[in-house]
């Protein structure tokens, strides 16, 4: 587990921010629960609690300039 801050990618960040809106929004219509709150817990309750835990432990490069 991860405490404090995050390694930053720049290769990950790229990819989140060119990812377009026409393939979340093509996913959303096939894939029954994508991008609906709370399905992670119901797919991988596991997984679920790491990120919950592991995002209120760790931070973000960028939060120090919030």
């Amino acid at each position: 587990m991860k405490f404090g801050m995050r390694k930053p990618s720049l290769k990950r960040s790229f990819k989140a921010r060119t990812t377009g809106r026409a393939k979340r929004a093509v996913k959303r219509k096939l894939v029954p629960g994508y991008g609906k709150k709370g399905m992670g817990w119901l797919k991988d309750p596991k997984k679920a609690a790491y990120n919950k835990v592991y995002k209120k432990t760790s931070f973000s490069f960028w939060d120090l300039f919030k």
